[in-house]
């Protein structure tokens, strides 16, 4: 491991460590007929690459591939991030930036995992392990002032390889209720990559929360979407997709065809990420920047929204940095109207949810779709036809409407002259105690009283379009540290007023 070269590849500047090599890549005789094992060790410092890549060299008649790792974590003053080490699997075909060798990639989450023809771990490719330099790839995600130390271990059993196992996808359409609402929570994470939840218990999740459809989200690998056929059904449709989780920010792949992978090892300031965007986008997918405000090391999304096709404004259990993605989404639909370019961003929300206590369906996308269909789906979503709540039992109508019975929705364009009345009308359902909120582009234009214990009400508020280019409603509990609005239980789209 003394031996390091800097090569500059596909996936930028990467730091390429001393090859593995085993006794057979060598031509030599193993070290037992069945099985031999490799242990490498090393340190890498402060300022190390974003990925490190360690080259294995694989010879044939391997069955299986398996890996271990683990690495020091030593204490560090406070502020200070400490050690975290992902890892992930490169084959034969080599690492380029969004080729054909990726076989798999766990973060954080495993400490060993394995591939071979019939089967891996989960987030891992299974497929057969053929001859030729493998690469394991390291991400060091923080690294103490002391350095990081690690130590690999490689073992390979030989023989014949089993056959490998049929892939069944989900279908891409579920019993649907015609052009209707259906909810979805579109950000999940199984144990496929970081979540604890297998495929069947988020399934079972989602049916309780009342969902209509959920789309995979795993970490940086579609390794998983061949595990979600059985938890599909008539009731339940599962999109397939990913959480491309990149240094600089995360964002959601939704409704992509089946074994799809989106590669993410680019920052902002290489100029990369439109390529992948695209990427999504052939697949069918849609490109959702993923809680834009989050805290967390390399959480914050740093890539513009010029590739977006929508934002993921709520995650999770609704918090500080939520609002602060509420407010500077609202700023772009504000930027939009004035400008006059006639383009704007929906607002989705999402669970992000991993292992209990995560609740799935906190909160839910609620799309006007055509069917219970990806296509349909996708469509509803790009077209802003959507409000997000914190649960089924909050439901919203939202419309606006001119003196002579034009009507508006959600995501739609009321077209009437400047100073032509409006009448903005929101139903709600399942919010007691709530407070309603209308925004226009000119900020918070009235605040109803709260709803009353049944949490039934009927809110309306008129104007016109030369004092309101767009309207938006927000449900909202009580504040609990003032001057702060209290969380939201659900919020709109916009409704459009004027002519575009």
């Amino acid at each position: 491991m003394a031996r390091r070269a800097l090569l500059t590849t596909g996936a930028a500047a990467a730091l390429t460590l001393g090859d593995v090599s085993f006794a057979a890549a060598d031509g030599r005789e193993p070290e037992t007929p069945e099985r031999e094992t490799r242990t490498v060790r090393g340190t890498l410092p402060p300022g190390s690459p974003d990925f490190v890549y360690v080259p294995v060299d694989v010879p044939s008649g391997v069955r299986e591939l398996r890996i271990s790792y683990l690495y020091d974590r030593p204490s560090v003053p406070a502020g200070t991030p400490g050690n975290a080490l992902d890892i992930g699997l490169f084959d034969e075909r080599g690492t380029e930036l969004g080729g054909e060798g990726f076989r798999g990639w766990s973060g954080g989450a495993r400490t060993e995992f394995f591939v071979r023809a019939d089967g891996a771990t989960p987030g891992y490719v299974a497929g057969p392990v053929r001859a030729g330099r493998w690469h394991i790839a390291l991400g060091p995600y923080t690294v103490a002032p002391q350095g990081l130390t690690y130590e690999i271990t490689v073992t390979l059993t030989y023989g014949e390889p089993s056959p490998a196992a049929p892939v069944t996808y989900p279908p891409s359409f579920a019993r649907g209720r015609g052009r209707a609402w259906y909810r979805g929570d579109c950000h999940l994470h199984s144990w496929y990559s970081d979540g604890r939840r297998t495929p069947a218990e988020i399934g079972a999740l989602a049916r309780s929360a009342g969902l209509d459809f959920i789309n995979t989200s795993e970490h940086n690998t579609h390794a998983g979407h061949g595990a979600w056929a059985d938890v599909a059904g008539d009731d339940l449709l599962v999109m397939l997709g990913e959480e491309v989780t990149t240094r600089n920010g995360h964002v959601l792949a939704v409704g992509t065809e089946p074994g799809t992978f989106v590669d993410w090892r680019y920052r902002a300031r290489e100029g990369r990420f439109g390529r992948f965007a695209r990427r999504i986008r052939q697949a069918g997918g849609l490109v959702i920047p993923a809680h834009p405000h989050a805290t967390c090391i390399g959480c914050a999304w740093k890539f513009g929204f010029g590739e977006a096709d929508a934002v993921e404004v709520w995650n999770g259990p609704y918090t500080p940095d939520d609002e602060v993605a509420l407010a500077a989404w609202d700023a772009m639909l504000v930027a939009g109207v004035r400008g006059g370019r006639g383009t704007w961003l929906p607002a989705v929300g999402n669970s992000d949810a991993h292992r209990d206590p995560d609740v799935v369906g906190l909160p839910q996308t609620v799309v006007l779709a055509d069917d219970l269909t990806v296509e349909a789906l996708r469509e509803g979503i790009r077209a802003g036809r959507a409000y997000v709540a914190e649960s089924s039992a909050v439901s919203l109508a939202f419309s606006a409407t001119g003196g002579r019975g034009e009507r508006a929705g959600i995501g739609e364009r009321l077209e009437l002259d400047a100073d032509a009345p409006v009448t903005v009308r929101l139903e709600v359902t399942g919010a007691p105690g709530r407070t309603v909120r209308f925004v226009t582009d000119e900020g918070v234009v009235f605040t109803g009283s709260p709803l009353p214990a049944s949490g039934v009400g009927v809110v309306e508020w008129r104007t016109t379009p030369s004092y309101a280019a767009y309207v938006r409603a927000e449900v909202r509990h009580a504040a609990t540290a003032q001057p702060l609005p209290g969380a939201l239980a659900a919020f709109t789209n916009p409704v459009f007023l004027g002519r575009g």
